[in-house]
């Protein structure tokens, strides 16, 4: 049974959510809010709520088509497992097999190990990346091969860690299309969308569509320029809550009469089967985040990215899916689906919120404290850098003949990285177009050598340097601010110890 708006019994367990939700819209300054809910292989549950679009009074429903952000990324591996199941593709092979002329490169370790499983899990050993590219702004996504160039570098040995990477999605829809020759977004409509019934799903935006898709809005309630990323698998694509609930139900193994069997129940199992431990009570599988919570296993996934805030949760205990989707980068979604659990779920608890806004003191472990020199090896070159751990917890960073700065927020991570954030700068052209930080994530290893990836960070809002530099881009004008979430960008670093005569001291 499917309720329709403003038809529900008195005893709908959503009537409370529903007539608070337009009040938590405008407390949290969210332009609108479409959910679906399934369960037993019914929706029971679509609406949409507030506007899609402001600027044209266009009000949200269940059939209006949301930027996913990261949930795009269990539709990227539904499309891969489709490869696997046609048998041009095997998880367990190394992803080089199927990358031609530009293979990942391992700075550590053996690109072999680097298996589509593990780039499909985040343990390859891929770095945190990801970069946004505006409308109204002059720079233009590079190609895959270039990206796969300057930053498909593996820096820490496949199956070692998790270190969740959009870069990973990006190569793995570049297999896709390579596999399937035509294009990603061809490829997701043939295989995944049409045969599932999603008729409002599609990969990036277009004019054409422009009347069925929610704008996307910045924290200060204004409209963001259209923008594409370098990772289309995981966070181009677009899809309704209706559709989203359709594909949840899919992932349960709810054999819908008028959808396709695009995939045996077995490999829908092997997408679930969690594979890599994420540190933090969760683990992941193919395109799918595997926890506990409250007593249910819920297999999920979120997604984040400016203008964007989304859900995706799956109850398989109880056949049931859950679907949120906002146009706003506000913590809405998260909120009402814990409100939806609440209502169907007994004993459901949402996950405690973390309140500490301190970074706790750095205690360098003794076998940290020294000096340490070595390079950055970036796509345009080597730069020179020394490390200073003193044993008061302050790391000194000087790169070239940069001014020699403090490594801000340090700490050491259960897994033996060293994490952190300065100021300098890695001269690579990619991150000339605004300001940013330098984000550290080292490891030490045989007590004698770090090595990891020293990122360039744009993730923050901030004055544009090239405002009024450029002229409009395709009828837009120049920026007068920077959008949330420019890039990240990592470069691999490797530093050895320095030998000593004395012991390192602090300065009186």
């Amino acid at each position: 049974m499917m309720f329709a708006a403003h038809a529900f019994a008195a005893s709908d367990p959503f009537d409370a959510i529903r007539r608070s939700i337009p009040a938590q819209l405008q407390q949290q300054h969210v332009a609108s809010l479409a959910v679906a809910v399934a369960q037993d292989g019914h929706i029971v549950w679509e609406e949409g709520f507030g506007l899609a679009d402001k600027e044209h009074r266009r009000a949200a429903t269940a059939q209006t088509m949301y930027s996913l952000a990261s949930i795009s990324k269990p539709l990227t591996a539904t499309a891969l497992m489709t490869l696997v199941n046609a048998g041009k593709l095997d998880l367990d092979h190394p992803i080089n097999d199927y990358l031609g002329n530009s293979p990942l490169v391992a700075r550590i370790g053996d690109a072999r190990d680097a298996t589509v499983r593990r780039v499909a899990n985040h343990s390859s050993g891929l770095p945190e990346h990801y970069q946004f590219f505006y409308a109204n702004e002059p720079w233009r996504r590079p190609t895959a091969d270039v990206i796969i160039q300057r930053y498909g570098q593996l820096m820490t040995p496949p199956g070692e860690t998790f270190r969740y990477s959009n870069l990973g999605y990006g190569i793995l829809d570049h297999v896709i299309a390579r596999l399937a020759g035509k294009s990603f977004a061809d490829v997701m409509h043939d295989a995944v969308f049409a045969p599932l019934g999603m008729q409002r799903s599609a990969v990036d935006t277009t004019a054409k569509r422009a009347a069925l898709e929610a704008v996307r809005y910045g924290h200060d309630g204004q409209p963001i320029p259209p923008y594409q990323t370098d990772h289309d698998g995981a966070s181009a694509i677009y899809a309704s809550a209706h559709d989203m609930a359709r594909f949840g139900m899919f992932q349960l193994k709810t054999h819908l009469p008028d959808q396709m069997a695009i995939l045996p129940d077995a490999l829908i199992d092997a997408m679930h089967q969690p594979t890599m431990d994420e540190g933090n009570g969760k683990s992941y599988g193919v395109g799918w985040e595997i926890g506990q919570q409250s007593g249910y296993e819920v297999i999920s996934h979120d997604g984040d990215m400016p203008g964007v805030r989304t859900e995706l949760r799956l109850i398989p205990a109880k056949h049931l899916v859950v679907v949120v989707l906002t146009n706003a980068e506000e913590r809405l979604a998260p909120v009402v689906a814990d409100q939806i659990m609440q209502a169907l779920l007994p004993g459901w608890t949402p996950p405690p919120r973390s309140t500490s806004s301190t970074t706790p003191t750095f205690e360098p472990p003794a076998e940290w404290i020294g000096i340490w020199k070595g390079d950055v090896d970036t796509y345009q070159g080597t730069i020179p850098i020394t490390l200073q751990v003193l044993p008061s917890g302050d790391i000194k960073v000087t790169l070239a003949d940069q001014l020699t700065s403090l490594l801000n927020e340090a700490r050491i991570t259960k897994s033996g990285f060293l994490r952190g954030v300065t100021t300098g700068s890695l001269n690579i052209d990619d991150a000339t177009r605004r300001p940013y930080i330098l984000g550290f994530n080292l490891k030490l290893r045989d007590g004698q050598r770090l090595d990891g990836a020293i990122t360039a960070r744009a993730d923050d809002d901030g004055v544009s340097p090239t405002h009024g530099l450029f002229p409009s881009v395709d009828g837009l004008p120049p920026p007068q601010r920077i959008q949330n979430r420019g890039f990240v960008l990592a470069q691999w670093a490797e530093l050895s110890r320095q030998p000593m005569t004395t012991p390192l001291k602090d300065a009186p």
